[in-house]
Formats: structure tokens, sequence, C-alpha cells
């Protein structure tokens, strides 16, 4: 008998435009112990699937049209309020998309990973801090006992998707509910997260549904697997079978969209001689520490490297190694206290100087931002929930004086909506409209709009569908050879990074341990640490 039974479910939601079909006639089931696999395209219907189950879908503008969820003999849809607190939390788990909107800023990280614990289990906080502490360090996180103490904020992304993960294992559901669950970790510590789930799965015999986009993980991870598109079920079956035999032109679309080569050739840098010496960046000797108590942890530790004007520089490393904090550095998001950051002049302009980043304010740096934008990791905490995405993408045009007529900002905004895969008629939405993988859209198409010189793209496709990825990758690629882009590309997924960047860093510890052409990288590693990583992934 199935632990959860989920038949002809049917979503809408009201909006501005009328009723959206978001869910249509969806059925399925999971077993005690069994993983249920479910991919599609970003909007397809995924996570509000799994999100109705466990009423966590805005009523209104949701609305549940039809359907059954069958929980170990409770209709979950009909469930009362009471109820579904005693099943949320300790029957039934979920892991968020999106870690940074779903932790209390105001609470220490120990204290929302034990609250489950407390609510639902007669133990001691003693006891449940214990637990607590032995889970952040199953799931990667270093000084536990340490950071156990700590706020969100002084979490990298990777190490806040950690942290989510332990809460929802804390009570060792009968069922969790895993949206996305690796999107923001590193390939070393994802192998370590999908076999700690897998372990404790066996051992508690829980049912796992797991949604993402990444097609590679739910082919291992799954035991069956659901492809939804546009709300409706597509095709289902046993996961090897509907991998290596896809009935439906969409499922064949999906695998065929998977990055498994090195960067196509018409893209590849001009490794010229003139190339060689003309740099666009230069760091050198970076170092940059935070204040931990009575001592400074060294983020980023004496780092030394340059980026080629026109060159797509990749830089991997596990969640924590400086990627993120070195690269906000150069639009001086974080300050550095040693070293030199130098934007170099064109080398036709003779009268333009070459700029100390580090050193710019005011009137001096806004300019510079102009050309050096930066595509964050996490689009839900970088975009104004308050604005509309029109508003959204109007902004830097207005304030760099790129456009001023309003015929003209409307004619750009809807461009680059275009351009990232957004539809037109979504222009009067705001953020909390879209799924994740919408909302990184909506940021890469504002870093893009001022028509930027270097981008910064922090985990820019982390959150997006294996199509979309492979649109926005092109997009990009197309982008730095039609304008002589230049790019800074931070990223988990070593395969990603091989298709896009021409040279990869490999950073471990604040530091630059590896550098190299990506494909003799990715061919010959000659760091032990490379090679863990790659070894992790393939």
């Amino acid at each position: 008998m199935s632990l959860l039974t989920v038949n002809q479910l049917s979503i809408n939601f009201s909006t501005r435009d009328g009723i959206t079909e978001a869910v249509k006639d969806v059925s399925f089931s999971v077993d005690k112990g069994e993983t249920l696999g479910i991919v599609g395209e970003s909007g397809s219907g995924k996570s509000v699937s799994c999100y109705s189950l466990l009423g966590l879908i805005p009523m209104p503008p949701g609305e549940i049209a039809s359907g059954t969820a069958i929980f170990d003999g409770t209709d979950l849809l009909q469930a009362s309020e009471d109820k579904m607190r005693k099943i949320r939390g300790k029957r039934i788990s979920m892991i968020f998309q999106d870690p940074m909107t779903s932790l209390n800023p105001y609470m220490r990280i120990g204290a929302q990973i034990i609250e489950p614990l407390l609510l639902h289990n007669k133990i001691s906080k003693a006891e449940a801090k214990a637990k607590a502490i032995s889970l952040l360090e199953e799931v990667g996180i270093s000084d536990a006992a340490s950071r156990y103490q700590q706020y969100p904020h002084e979490f990298s992304g990777g190490m806040r998707q950690r942290v989510m993960i332990a809460m929802a294992l804390i009570t060792e559901p009968d069922l969790l509910i895993a949206d996305e669950p690796t999107t923001a970790l590193d390939v070393t510590i994802q192998a370590q997260i999908l076999e700690l789930i897998h372990e404790l799965q066996q051992r508690r015999n829980i049912a796992v549904i797991f949604i993402s986009h990444d097609l590679d993980v739910v082919k291992h991870m799954a035991d069956r697997t659901i492809v939804m598109e546009r709300g409706r079920i597509v095709e289902q079956g046993i996961t090897s079978q509907l991998f290596d035999a896809p009935q439906q032109e969409y499922t064949k679309q999906l695998l065929a969209s998977i990055p498994t080569s090195a960067k196509p050739e018409q893209y590849r840098f001009a490794n010229s001689d003139s190339n060689k010496e003309q740099n666009f960046l230069s760091l050198n000797d970076i170092r940059i520490s935070f204040p931990n108590g009575k001592k400074r942890f060294v983020a980023v530790n004496n780092v030394s490297l340059n980026v080629k004007q026109g060159e797509i520089l990749g830089l991997v490393g596990e969640s924590g190694c400086g990627k993120t904090t070195l690269s906000q550095s150069i639009v001086k998001l974080v300050n550095i206290e040693q070293g030199q950051i130098v934007l170099h002049a064109a080398s036709d302009n003779q009268q333009a100087q070459d700029q100390q980043l580090h050193n710019l304010q005011g009137e001096a740096l806004k300019a510079t931002r102009k050309d050096v934008q930066m595509i964050f990791q996490d689009p839900y905490a970088s975009l104004n929930p308050r604005m509309t995405v029109f508003n959204t993408l109007a902004e830097p045009l207005k304030i760099h004086k790129i456009a001023s007529k309003a015929d003209d900002i409307q004619a750009r905004v809807l461009t680059l909506m275009q351009d990232v895969g957004l539809e037109a008629r979504w222009a009067n939405k705001y953020p909390h409209e879209f799924s994740g993988g919408q909302r990184q859209r909506i940021a890469i198409a504002r870093a893009l709009a001022v028509e930027p010189k270097m981008i910064i793209a922090d985990e820019p496709v982390s959150a997006l569908d294996v199509t979309i990825q492979a649109q926005i990758l092109k997009l990009l690629l197309d982008l730095c050879q039609q304008r002589q882009l230049t790019m800074i590309f931070i990223s988990h997924d070593l395969a990603v990074v091989r298709y896009i960047a021409d040279r990869t860093a490999v950073m471990k510890n604040g530091q630059i341990v590896e550098i190299n052409n990506t494909e003799t990288l990715y061919q010959n590693p000659s760091d032990d640490y490379t090679r863990r990583l790659l070894a992790a992934r393939m």
C-alpha cells in the first residue's frame, strides 16, 4: 500500500490576466522507502503540486480545483489546520528551494534547526542541540558547534542549503519532499547530501519526493520519475528505463539539453599573442577576512589572477571556499584589506587610464558598476519584492541614462525579457509570482540591461532547468562573442563550467590551487583537490 496517493490534482491561480491552470489532473503515488523524482522545466508545476500537499500555496489566489492526496489514510487536501500542524515538520518534512528566504534572519541557526524537534518530540534542549550539531556535521558543515550559534547571513549560499537539509531531516520524517535540495551545493557536498538522504531513507524506510532540474542527480537518486510539462504529467516510469529510452519528445528534449562536452569551437577565446598580454582585470595579492569572535576568519588568502579581455574565466570550488567573497570584492560589495583590483583601460583608447577599483567611491564607483555587473546567486533575495519585472529592468536603464523615453524603455525591457526566455505578458508581475528558475532569468536580464563590459556571474544557472540553462548559456556565449564581453563564471556545476569557460581556476580554503585552460584542467588536473572535485561529479 502506498504511503501517499495523489489522484487527479488540479490547481488554479487567479491572476490579473485571468485563471491560470498551474496543475492539471496530476496523479502519482509514493511507497515507503521509495524515491520518486519529479522533473520538468521551471514553471511546469513541480513545486506547486507538492506545496499543495502541505497547504503551502496561498489561497487566494490559489485554489485546489479538484483531487485527493491520501497520506496514511488522511486526505491532506481536506485536513484541518490542527491536523496539518501535527503532520508538517513531523511526518512530512520539506527542503525548500530558496534557503535564504526560508531561514529566519533574526534567529540563530541552531535555534531554527531544533525548533521542529522540540515542537514534535519530548526531548530536552540539550539533547536536541547535540542531535542538531551531529546532523550539521553530517551535512558537511565544519566546526558545527561554533556555527550552531551563528545567523543565516554568516553562511554561504551552499551552507545555508545544508542547514535547510539538516532542519528537514532532524525529525526523521516518514516522507521527505526535497525541492531542489542540491541546487546550491558543490559536487563533493552534493554527493555527501545525496548519500545522507539515501542512508537515512534506508535506515528509517523514508519515502522521498525529489524535485529537481538536475537530471543527472535524479537519474542516480530516483526509483521512478515523473516528467511534467505545463502542469501535466507527460511521461512517467522506472527511472533507468525513462532515461535510457524516453518515449515523449519533451523528455527527449530535456535529456538532450544536458551539457556533456567542452566549449563549442566557434565560441572559444582567440588566444592570440596580443590577447595574452591584454588583461581586462587584474587581482593582485587579495586578502579578505571577517571577524570571528576574538579571531578573524580569512575568507580569501593572497589570491592573484588575471582575466583577459573577451575571456570567460570559470571559478570553481566547494561552498565556503571564497569564490563569492572574491567576486563581490571586484564590485566593492566586500572591502579588501590587502592587495589591488585593477580594471585595465582598452588598448585602443590612449586617453583612458587603469582604474584601481578597490579605491573608487561615489560617482566614479557608480560609473564603473555600469561596466562591471553582477548576477547574484540568490535571485529572490536580490530582487526588490515591491517592483514588477518591468520596473526592475527599467531601473538600471534610467539610472545610467541608457534610455529615457517611455517607448524606448519599453522596447528594451521587452527585448531583454525575450532574450532570457520570459514572456512579455509577465512584465507587470512581481518576483513572488515566478518560480525560482524564472526569478533567476529576471536577475540575468537586469545585469544585461546596461550593456556591461564585464559580468560576474555567481551561479547564474543553478536554479534553471536544463532547457532554459542551455538557452542562457548560449545567450551568454553569444553576448561574449558579439560584444567582446568579459566574464567571471562562478559555479559548482563542473559540466556547465567546462561548457562555457575558456580557463578555469580552482579555489580551496580561500586560495587558488590550480588554474589552467579548461579542457586541459578537466582532462589532466594537476592538483589532488581538483581531481577529487572531478571524481565527485563523474
